[in-house]
């Protein structure tokens, strides 16, 4: 279909609540919508495109039909939604890589040497099943524990077919497995061990510490020490795990707060699980920054949630979460169970919820490079300023002290980054007394005729100017661009207090603040320092070399040729005052080399 199709099918949607499933050109569903009202909602794509995001755009781009399911209630399109996306996986909306659900740990009781695994879903099998647990992580270090306590196989051997087919692994020699891959080891140990492993994982490790105390009673009775002190290393380990209380305080949380954090390229969103007040694990995924942040976190969280099957008794959220108390309802109907839903104000609650916040900034700051974190802060630079992120910029700065030895100086930051082969230094000219805007006229001028000309080291165009200045400064830049047939934007960067950038201005007066946005403020503050450095730096080279010449200049004697001599040997006006006459000597004839003695200890002479 063309653009104009589709929009007009879209403005004959009916005003009711729905999905809509977007397709491409061969038919592959890229994105699934609800709508509370689907013509208002789907006609938002195909009108006013210039206001759309990036990845708006590029998703409208590869439109070529649409669907829609006419829903009989907003709760029914929700449904219908996390069905759809769940079914599909569309490129274009924000999914979770993880949906394997809550893990349970499976108990085979019924297989000759029974096994303990992990499992997303409860069977109709016959086995036994404990859990849900928050993570993969942690029902693993359960397994583990309980493994290590009774000394059961961790490894991928298969009893009793692999009995007595190799040595012992290192988990023997370390005195964490009893080594039941070797013959001689009676089935009915293995299975009382699975036994106690069982009641450890439904929370008896009293009951399990119980008997194996007797064992050790009795095995002592018997005077079999070395059995009964076997079973004494047994009995603490077990003891240690019950006071740890791995079992029943790493099930299911009973709360978990949810975070989101991003950078200037990825994002995150978290999900912390909390029983009794306790953090026990964590959840995340790391994602490319949405177009929407709240409605991206409403759409992870409904398919996390759903994807487990289960849900806690209450959610933190950060901000109110898009059909809330329908999802609520949803995982109701499902599950069984409703989770409140809550945005803490106060207290331990909010506490947790900005833990959840830090926790997916971090995740989402490591999981961004260098490289992404400075595109990712021009792309939002460019979207600041209302264009496409800028590859190369240039910023220019005067300096001069009293209207003396007028310089400016051109820095280049390409990518973000500091370009100095093209970095330039320019004497202001013919100017008698200090004047910032005529300077920064007569430099702009001068650098733009160079590009014009194609002279080598001015050839390339910049993206935006950054002028070190006000709206008058901008003024100027934007005059001189005009005279030369040039459009480029051009922006002051107007100092806080402090000397750094707090916002960039235009000519007409529009003031774009940068300080909110700590990347943006960084890489600006960056290029104003380093214009001023650079600028800076070339005034007091002219104006050293100004002072040092002009002193010579003063001494009978000293003329060019012996004044590059001077300064070859002495390097500066100080060294060259400190000097004896002998050292003066070796460069100049013993009587110069007097006067110019003379000249540097006139008080002495007097």
């Amino acid at each position: 279909m063309t653009f104009e199709a589709l929009k007009e099918k879209a403005l004959s949607l009916p005003y009711a609540p729905g999905v809509y499933i977007m397709r491409d050109k061969t038919d592959k569903v890229i994105y699934v919508g609800k709508a509370k009202k689907l013509k208002n909602r789907v006609s938002q794509y195909f009108q006013d495109t210039a206001a759309h995001t990036p990845k708006t755009k590029a998703m409208v781009s590869k439109i070529d039909h649409f669907d829609v399911l006419v829903a009989g209630s907003e709760f029914e399109a929700l449904v219908l939604e996390c069905s759809l996306i769940k079914r599909y996986m569309p490129k274009y909306n924000i999914l979770l890589k993880d949906d394997k659900g809550y893990p349970y740990i499976r108990l085979n009781m019924k297989e000759p040497y029974p096994t303990m695994t992990l499992v997303n879903q409860i069977s109709n099998d016959g086995a036994s099943y404990f859990g849900p647990y928050g993570s993969r992580g942690v029902s693993n270090s359960i397994m583990e524990a309980i493994r290590t306590t009774l000394k059961l196989p961790g490894c991928h051997k298969q009893f009793p077919r692999d009995i007595g087919k190799e040595r012992p692994c290192l988990n023997y020699h370390m005195d964490r497995c009893a080594g039941w891959c070797q013959t001689g080891l009676p089935q009915k140990n293995y299975r009382a061990t699975m036994e106690e492993a069982k009641q450890l994982l439904a929370g008896n490790y009293k009951d399990v510490a119980a008997e194996i105390k007797n064992q050790m009673l009795t095995a002592a009775d018997n005077l079999e020490f070395e059995l009964a002190a076997t079973l004494r290393d047994k009995l603490n380990a077990v003891e240690a795990l019950g006071q740890r209380q791995l079992v029943t305080a790493l099930s299911l949380a009973d709360m978990d707060a949810i975070g989101y954090g991003q950078t200037e390229a990825k994002a995150c969103f978290t999900v912390l699980h909390f029983s009794g007040g306790n953090l026990l694990d964590k959840d995340y995924e790391v994602f490319p920054i949405p177009d929407d942040k709240e409605a991206a976190l409403s759409s992870l969280i409904k398919q996390y949630y759903l994807s487990r099957g289960m849900a806690p008794k209450i959610v933190l959220l950060p901000w109110e979460m898009e059909d809330g108390e329908m999802f609520s309802q949803l995982l109701e109907q499902n599950f069984g169970r409703r989770p409140h839903l809550r945005i803490p104000q106060r207290g331990d609650n909010v506490r947790l919820v900005e833990m959840a916040m830090n926790n997916a900034f971090q995740e989402a700051q490591r999981a961004t490079s260098r490289e992404e974190k400075l595109s990712g802060t021009l792309a939002l630079l460019g979207k600041m300023l209302g264009m496409d992120p800028p590859r190369r910029m240039e910023s220019y700065d005067i300096s001069n002290i009293s209207g003396t030895d007028m310089v400016a100086g051109m820095v280049v930051f390409q990518d973000g980054k500091p370009r100095k082969s093209d970095y330039k230094r320019f004497k202001i000219e013919a100017l008698a007394n200090q004047d910032d805007y005529a300077s920064m006229r007569q430099v702009l001028t001068r650098r733009f005729a160079h590009y014009k000309a194609g002279d080598k080291g001015f050839d390339e165009k910049p993206d935006v100017l950054l002028i070190d200045g006000g709206i008058a400064h901008a003024g100027i830049a934007e005059e001189v661009l005009r005279e030369q047939g040039l459009s480029i934007p051009v922006f002051g960067m107007v100092k806080n207090d402090r000397h750094r950038t707090r916002a960039l201005v235009t000519a007409a007066g529009l003031e774009i603040a940068i300080d909110s946005q700590p990347a943006v403020f960084a890489l600006i503050g960056t290029v104003q320092e380093e214009v001023h450095r650079f600028a800076i730096s070339y005034h007091r080279q002219l104006r050293s070399k100004r002072l040092r010449y002009s002193e010579l200049d003063q001494i009978p004697g000293v003329g060019p040729k012996r004044k590059q001599e001077l300064l070859k040997k002495f390097k500066s006006l100080s060294a060259m005052g400190k000097a004896s006459r002998e050292e003066l000597e070796q460069v100049l004839p013993r009587d110069t080399a007097e006067t110019v003695y003379r000249h540097f200890h006139k008080e002495e002479t007097t």
